[in-house]
């Protein structure tokens, strides 16, 4: 059998990235991210996801492949221990509160006291000000938006899953802060392994 020619050396495994969505119930963390890793658009309202979902995104950084994995995690209260255990040896974090919501602004601290808590005050987060298609509906000026990330040292965006604002470029930041860190990335392998994950994070606790 003929050897592998120059051009055909394996090409280095995709690392992958864990990011985790948190927020309250109903602020459209899922459309989200049925928007940036689906082609079609959300054009129906989705139920609240019921425990934990996950997405795997493949992209390229610097000539490298990446694979995302988003993990969409449930916002009600009874599904909160859950959720966030699911948020230890991720690399980033999407924040997502509804301007149209009050309540869903208020609870971001302590949303990100848990972050903290589970993942450390130096893993990357951004903050996402959702539904910034129901302008009329606002409640949540987005001055308050941008003074909390501020205050958090994090950036922000407010965006819209129905019409696709900024939701590819609120994902690109944050990768790029993740990728940049040279630290606590993980290299390919069965994302459903929660064991193998474990045993290769970096970041475990």
């Amino acid at each position: 059998m003929a050897g592998l020619g120059p051009g055909d050396a394996a090409e280095p495994r995709p690392l992958l990235v864990k990011i985790v969505m948190a927020g309250e119930s109903c602020v459209g963390k899922t459309s989200i991210v049925r928007r940036y890793t689906e082609s079609s658009s959300p054009a129906t309202s989705y139920m609240a996801t019921i425990g934990i979902d996950f997405k795997v995104k493949p992209i390229m950084f610097n000539d490298r492949r990446v694979k995302l994995q988003i993990w969409d995690t449930a916002g009600q209260e009874r599904f909160h221990t859950l959720s966030t255990s699911y948020f230890r040896g991720a690399q980033g974090f999407v924040l997502v509160y509804d301007i149209t919501n009050m309540k869903s602004f208020q609870s971001i601290t302590i949303w990100m006291n848990d972050i903290y808590e589970k993942a450390g005050d130096e893993v990357d987060v951004i903050l996402l000000g959702n539904k910034c298609d129901k302008e009329s509906e606002r409640v949540v000026p987005k001055q308050k938006g941008e003074k909390l990330a501020w205050e958090y040292g994090m950036p922000f965006f407010e965006t819209s899953a129905k019409e696709n604002v900024n939701i590819e470029h609120a994902f690109s930041v944050l990768t790029k802060e993740i990728l940049e860190k040279k630290s606590c990335v993980l290299h390919d392998l069965d994302v459903v392994s929660l064991n193998e994950t474990k045993k290769k994070t970096c970041c475990a606790f």
